[in-house]
């Protein structure tokens, strides 16, 4: 029984130094290297193998009885086991070896690929992109930035800062229709829809696939594009063709309202909408800056979106309407304008407009607008994005017009059935684009070049500016602009052209980013500044979860659609169509007419493709 078990043992000794043996010559053949040491390892093999044989031969003695010739074996075997291990150190130094040659081979031809094309002239690339303040303009011609994209990265970069909403999006059309889109740029879309008209460019043929960019940006890949439901929904028909960068930080806006205003009348914040309602009157009617002019209004707000927009989704909330659609369970899916509680909900917003406590202007204000008139002091009720509140920046403005001034956050208000939404969650990121003509002039490379380089060595240039002088790096390892020139700091309203691409192509929501990007500060009077504050009581509010929206795609009528939708809605709001059963029933029908049922379809049925809508 011995023997047998040491025979066994030998055989699975010899089949390894087969395989040891075959490893080391063939390991050879990968790269370039000092053959010494894989000669030693062959060497080391083969004496294990005669060692091996030999322990055979006394293994046939052994069998026979001979105690002598066992004891022999034993020893045999002994050394074989010794010569294996000796033979797998050696194979695995010459691996290494190999690997190591191998390696320095391949970044010894990129560094010589790199810097002949640095050498070349330096590749023009046009970018456009949403600005991350609207209200501030684009960088100068002289930016550093500019200068070490051409020198470091071999781009001459134009950077075009295109509106956002409607007129954005009617930018990008008309690009597109021409067959002049621009090498890399941002989706825009008048209804949010950015996903539907990356597809519809993709369907013309206007956009590359980037799919053999992702490997030359291995950085950014990993903190910009690393979302699986992301990706899946910029891919169609097996190929990626959009650059989905990571949505902004989720639930971000909210209610707020000028408590010096409820101070100066003796008012309590509104709880409900039929309180709000009573507060805006009060706002626009009793003088509630006290400068003696009736200029002043209760609600301020502009139209970004479908319909009314989701700036007034805390309005629809109150009748467990918010948004487009109603993603409560697949049963209930569809158009929330088919329940009965949304004729209530505009009648309501129409009760407001009817007693002039909203800015008259809403149905056209843009975003720029809409902000200038709150730091003016024209309203007191408004839906603002936090940061856009309370970040120094944004804030100093107002904090100089009316140092005494202070905005506090609204809960979301009740409607008359108890219930209460601040809005819809969609989460979506702003999507990017290549555009085929860049592809076919062999653009590709040199733009992953560029977005590895903002998410690497060029992250805090474009982020916060130049160390030292925009700001520091103080003992915490945290971001500030202690010590530094106030208009020089990164978070200054002179340096905001400087960082426009911050939001879009830049920034990830990692903590010290965002630790940097809101920090506390003291107003003119002396108050302190939280902004977090009002981040966290914003995404403590109720919330209709709508990320399933961005699995379905627009119909093929989408511009006739939204437009009917949208105007009609508009209209019952404004008073310029009629409100009631018979008008609203028609209503219906005409959305009904332009495909609304099989719009709903296949809706629904993408998102259960999905899972994103439960049973």
């Amino acid at each position: 029984m011995k023997s047998k078990n040491l025979k066994k043992q030998l055989i699975l000794c010899l089949l390894f130094l087969f395989v040891m043996s075959f490893a080391a010559c063939s390991s050879g053949e990968t790269a370039e290297i000092n053959t010494a040491e894989l000669d030693a390892a062959r060497d080391a093999a083969a004496s294990a193998q005669a060692t091996a044989d030999a322990a055979v031969a006394a293994l046939e003695a052994a069998a026979t009885g001979d105690e002598e010739a066992r004891a022999d074996l034993e020893a045999q075997l002994a050394e074989a086991e010794a010569a294996v291990a000796d033979a797998e150190a050696a194979v695995a130094d010459a691996e290494a070896a190999a690997a190591e040659a191998e390696a320095a081979a391949a970044a010894a031809a990129a560094e010589a690929a790199a810097e002949a094309e640095m050498s070349a002239e330096p590749v023009d690339i046009e970018l456009w992109a949403l600005a991350t303040v609207t209200e501030a303009g684009p960088p100068p011609e002289d930016w550093v930035a500019y200068d070490i994209i051409r020198e470091e990265l071999g781009i001459n970069l134009t950077y075009v800062i295109i509106p956002p909403g409607a007129d954005g999006e009617a930018k990008l059309n008309a690009a597109a229709a021409a067959n002049e889109l621009p090498d890399f740029f941002q989706m825009v879309s008048s209804t949010g829809d950015t996903r539907g008209a990356l597809y519809r460019y993709a369907n013309f043929g206007l956009l590359a696939p980037v799919d053999d960019m992702m490997p030359l940006m291995p950085e950014r890949a990993a903190l910009h594009y690393s979302d699986p439901l992301a990706l899946s929904l910029v891919t169609f028909v097996g190929q990626q063709f959009g650059l989905p960068e990571p949505p902004p930080i989720p639930r971000r806006e909210g209610l707020v309202i000028r408590k010096d205003w409820l101070d100066n009348l003796g008012l309590d914040a509104p709880t409900t909408l039929e309180e709000l309602y009573a507060v805006a009157v009060a706002f626009t009617e009793q003088d509630p800056d006290g400068n003696g002019q009736n200029d002043t209004f209760g609600i301020g707000g502009f139209i970004n979106g479908q319909g009314i927009g989701n700036r007034f989704d805390w309005l629809f909330g109150g009748y467990g309407v918010p948004g487009v659609w109603n993603f409560s369970n697949a049963e209930n899916f569809g158009l929330n304008v088919r329940n009965p509680q949304y004729p209530d909900a505009l009648a309501y917003m129409k009760s407001l407009v009817d007693a002039g406590v909203i800015d008259p202007d809403w149905p056209t204000l843009s975003r720029d607008e809409f902000r200038a008139r709150w730091k003016q002091g024209l309203f007191g009720i408004m839906w603002e994005d936090f940061a856009a509140l309370t970040n120094k920046s944004n804030y100093t403005p107002f904090d100089e017009n009316f140092p005494d001034a202070e905005w506090i956050a609204l809960t979301a208000p009740t409607g008359p059935d108890g219930e209460a939404y601040y809005g819809v969650y969609t989460g979506r990121g702003q999507i990017f684009a290549v555009s085929q003509r860049a592809a076919d002039e062999g653009k590709m490379d040199a733009i992953a070049r560029l977005l590895e380089w903002m998410a690497t060595d060029g992250y805090w240039l474009m982020g916060f500016g130049e160390e030292g002088v925009n700001y520091i790096i103080d003992a915490n390892g945290d971001i500030s602009v202690e010590g530094l020139d106030p208009t020089q700091a990164y978070n200054s309203p002179e340096r905001q052209p400087y960082t426009q691409m911050r939001n879009q192509l830049v920034f990830y929501n990692s903590e010290a980013e965002i630790r940097a990007r809101y920090p506390t500060y003291e107003t003119i009077n002396g108050r302190t500044m939280y902004p977090m504050i009002f981040l966290n009581f914003f995404q403590e509010q109720p919330w209709v979860d709508g990320r399933g929206i961005q699995v379905i795609l627009p119909p093929d009528n989408a511009a006739d659609f939204d437009r009917y939708y949208s105007e009609g809605l508009i209209q019952f709001v404004l008073g310029q169509k009629e409100l009631n059963e018979t008008t609203w029933a028609e209503y219906l029908t005409g959305l009904d007419t332009l495909g609304a049922q099989e719009y709903e379809a296949t809706a629904k049925a993408a998102l259960l493709d999905a899972r994103l809508l439960s049973e």
